[in-house]
Parts: structure tokens; C-alpha cells; sequence
């Protein structure tokens, strides 16, 4: 199975343990993603606001470089992933967005026809993988492991067709089928305040302090997102957030991919468990999914 990769650039900077354990995981289950050539900024930002029509031609100039490749686009970034279906949607449907992008791309000798199919990693492992494939990889089973999936607001609305914009599950039944054990909490779609972060961080924070103790109470041991942005909103600040709520118990929060990754038997170089915030290694030893560093057996120096 071969598709077009579109990294964004969250997935080339704070992103970067997304990346790479989504790029092992392919790999170990045989799937090809080539990353898009000479790709650009998705235009998920606040430009979208300021000028509509050029930040929509320079997100269908993905698609025209995508469509040429004639492959299933994959973007694994939330933002990135929604910001390209609706480009591809407007693009059909609103003439003065389709007009403005075929002007751009005419100056670079592109053209979109509109076939590209815009994917995300969620739906091509469960929709393009059988189960029975991806559990016959495992060789390190999540048993034990609590793991509450967040969604967050961005990637499975408003038009995502792959999973049910008010109650996704396609990443708690992935990991169910490694073996985690998916805890129930009413959060997982609700919005992390990623995006107001810079400007009102305190809001931010308590709406991300909100998850964190929804997924705590739910007595989870992780947190697995899927969006970069939500990813580094829910782990950077939890210093922050636990000088206003001292009750808040520090909790790692993952990519899915790294614990596919890990249940896979992909070691921390792989998963990049490596670039955690709060460290998850020391749980995956206690459930017994990792080996216990003190019960390795000692190797000579040189």
C-alpha cells in the first residue's frame, strides 16, 4: 500500500515524535507514505482570515502536487487534515475560491481537477488494514495500560467522513485491538484552547486542566491524541495548569502511533518515547509492556 505523505509543519518541529513514529509504524506494517514533494504551509493559521482566497490556492497547491502523484493524500496533522478536506471542498462548490486557486496555480504550470482524496492516519489503519493484520504485529501487548483517547474539536468536524463527529471511536478500537483498555470520559471531543494558547493562556489552560481531569478521574494512565497541537497544549503546560489546581496528577499524553508503535514491539528510538514531556516509559515498565531497565542484564563497557 502506497500513499502521498503531507507532514505539515508541526510534524517537522514540535511534532517531530508524530512524525517519526508515524513513519515507523508504516513501515513495520508495510505501508509506503512518499512524502509530497516540495509541499507548503497547509494554511491552517490566522492568514485564512486576513486574505481567504490566496490561503485556499496555496492549500489546493498541495492537492494539484498530490493529484499528479495519483495517490491517497495522508496528512496526520489535525489541523492540516481538516484545513485540506475543506479546501477540496470549496474548491468544488464556491466559484470564486475555484476561480482564485486555477489564477495561482496557473503560475507555477499546476492544475487541480479535484480527484485527490484527503486521508488521515485514524482512517487508513482501520479502513485499508484488517484487524486480524495489525494484531497479528503485535508483540508487545498494551494489557493493563488505561488509555483515554482525545480527539479534541479540529479533525473529525465538520466534514471528516471517516468517524462520528459527536462520538469518534476509531482510535479507541485501534488500540483496543493491541490490547489497551480504553476508559470512558466525557471529554474526548472537546476542544483543548490550542488555539488561544498564545493569546488568553489562561483560558486556555483551564480548558485543557478540564480534559486532563476528566481523563484523571476516569483513572487513565495515558492520554493519546492525534493533533500536534493538541498534543503539546495538554502536555507542555501541565506545570502551569497544576499551580492553579495543585490536585492535577502529571499524566503523559502520546501520539496513537507511539503506542501502536510500542505494541508493535518498535523500540523508544522508533516511538520517539524519547520526547516526552512527562514520561510514559516508566508506566509501560510497571504494566510490563517495556522491559524493566533494572532487570537487564549488565553489558561490558568499552
Amino acid at each position: 500500500m502506497k500513499y502521498s505523505y503531507f507532514p505539515g509543519c508541526s510534524l517537522k518541529a514540535t511534532g517531530r515524535a508524530y512524525e517519526e513514529s508515524f513513519l515507523s509504524l508504516c513501515k513495520a506494517l508495510d505501508m509506503e507514505m512518499e512524502e509530497l514533494e516540495n509541499w507548503n504551509c497547509c494554511g491552517a493559521t490566522s492568514f485564512m482570515s486576513v486574505e481567504m482566497g490566496a490561503a485556499y490556492a496555496l492549500t489546493i497547491r498541495n492537492l494539484a502536487i498530490a493529484e499528479k502523484a495519483g495517490l491517497d493524500m495522508v496528512a496526520p496533522c489535525g489541523g492540516c487534515y481538516g484545513i485540506l478536506l475543506k479546501a477540496d471542498h470549496y474548491y468544488k462548490k464556491y466559484p470564486t475560491v475555484h476561480e482564485s486557486a486555477v489564477k495561482s496555480l496557473k503560475t507555477e504550470g499546476l492544475e487541480y481537477k479535484g480527484t485527490v482524496r484527503v486521508r488521515h492516519p485514524l482512517d487508513v489503519l482501520a479502513s485499508d488494514l484488517p484487524p486480524r493484520a495489525l494484531r497479528s504485529k503485535v508483540k508487545k501487548p498494551l494489557k493493563g495500560l488505561k488509555v483515554a483517547c482525545y480527539y479534541g474539536c479540529r479533525f473529525v468536524r465538520p466534514i471528516a467522513p471517516f468517524d462520528d463527529m459527536h462520538n469518534p471511536e476509531t482510535m479507541d478500537l485501534l488500540l483496543k485491538t493491541v490490547g489497551a483498555r480504553i476508559v470512558d470520559y466525557t471529554m474526548k471531543g472537546k476542544c483543548c484552547g490550542g488555539a488561544m494558547s498564545g493569546a488568553m493562556p489562561n483560558v486556555a489552560q483551564e480548558m485543557t486542566y478540564l480534559i486532563l481531569r476528566a481523563a484523571e478521574r476516569a483513572e487513565a494512565d495515558v492520554v493519546a491524541t492525534a493533533c500536534p497541537l493538541c498534543q503539546f497544549n495538554l502536555e507542555a503546560y501541565q506545570d502551569e495548569i497544576r499551580a492553579a489546581h495543585p490536585d492535577l496528577k502529571p499524566i503523559p499524553v502520546v501520539y496513537f502511533t507511539q503506542l501502536l508503535g510500542v505494541a508493535l514491539g518498535l523500540d523508544a528510538t522508533a516511538t520517539a518515547l524519547n520526547r516526552q514531556i512527562v514520561p510514559v516509559e516508566p508506566i509501560l515498565r510497571e504494566k510490563g509492556i517495556l522491559a524493566d531497565e533494572k532487570k537487564q542484564p549488565a553489558t561490558a563497557g568499552v
